[in-house]
């Protein structure tokens, strides 16, 4: 058994991101620590908080051309605005973005090392709805595309599963790599609901047809059918294709208290299917898991969701404790 390590990604920053009366709120980051903080105390594991570095131009470029990065940078220099009905770009926005990224890599890279078992990047701006050149969802980058990105131009893995569990499928995640036959994206998501992608026929283009597995949910699914899905064919998914990373968009906006959508998973639901994902890790060789957040805007849910995945992560991976972190 190793020695369990949780990693929490997360800078004060992100906060300068202020959609004036969004969901999506700088208090979630709070939330969400505390959620982290608490799964780690109930597994008796420490918590390390590195600090962030905020993702370099070079590295954004291996998701976002640099002509795009550029028209948002000057967007906020500008002062910013409403980019579309649901997504907001202010003048600080693009410094909470980097950081976004930059920490959804740090905990990717900490994953894949064997620095965490569990790495959370704590982050906001969400990215999973942000393509190549298109900001929308929420979402200006896409911070769990870079980060499989960037795993790859360190060498420390090539192929890489994304899990999905946010509420909203990620058609910017599926569509970046759409074409790729390393990347296996694995989604559960509310159909019908925004963004309208999804449907199980979407399983990749060309050499990566198989690849891609996406299951909808109609409200009011619940638990049983989330981890249904998950544990009944996602996660097999997952497993066959062998992956040597596996990052998390980890939504949490199916939560049945959450004010945006209606599938009704409760954090039992989440902490089974993090325990199941745990376990197809360890079955695989892979000792971490690293999280991104994606969505989630009920305050309490969060927490308890995010404490309730970092808890069913570590059984599942079956680290033992140990005397690490503050």
């Amino acid at each position: 058994m190793v020695v369990a390590r949780v990693q929490l990604f997360t800078d004060l920053r992100m906060a300068g991101h202020l959609p004036p009366g969004h969901p999506e709120r700088p208090e979630r980051i709070d939330a969400v620590v505390a959620g982290i903080t608490d799964g780690a105390a109930e597994a008796g594991v420490g918590l390390e908080r590195p600090a962030v570095v905020s993702a370099q131009a070079a590295t954004l470029e291996l998701i976002h051309p640099a002509r795009y990065v550029e028209l948002l940078d000057d967007a906020a220099r500008q002062g910013g605005g409403w980019i579309d009905g649901d997504t907001y770009i202010g003048p600080d926005s693009m410094v909470a973005a980097r950081l976004a990224a930059g920490a959804t890599i740090q905990a990717a890279v900490a994953a894949a090392r064997g620095e965490a078992t569990v790495a959370f990047a704590a982050v906001r701006p969400p990215g999973h709805h942000a393509r190549r050149e298109r900001a929308a969802g929420f979402c200006l980058l896409n911070n769990v595309a870079i980060a499989a990105a960037a795993l790859r131009a360190e060498g420390l893995a090539q192929r890489i599963a994304i899990v999905d569990w946010d509420v909203h499928h990620g058609d910017g995640t599926q569509a970046i790599f759409d074409a790729d036959p390393d990347l296996c994206y694995a989604s559960t998501h509310q159909m019908p609901l925004y963004p309208g992608t999804g449907d199980p026929s979407e399983r990749g283009s060309g050499a990566a047809i198989g690849t891609k597995h996406n299951v909808g949910l109609p409200p009011g699914s619940g638990d049983q059918a989330f981890m249904d899905a998950w544990l009944g064919e996602l996660l097999p998914a997952v497993e066959a294709f062998g992956p040597e990373a596996i990052l998390v968009s980890a939504g949490y906006d199916a939560h049945r208290l959450d004010p945006l959508a209606g599938l009704e998973v409760t954090a039992a639901g989440y902490q089974s299917v993090a325990e199941a994902l745990g376990r197809t890790a360890r079955q695989l060789g892979v000792w971490g898991v690293a999280l991104t957040l994606e969505g989630g805007y009920d305050l309490g849910a969060l927490r308890e969701s995010a404490a309730a995945t970092v808890a069913g992560l570590l059984s599942g991976l079956g680290g033992s404790t140990g005397g690490n972190g503050a």
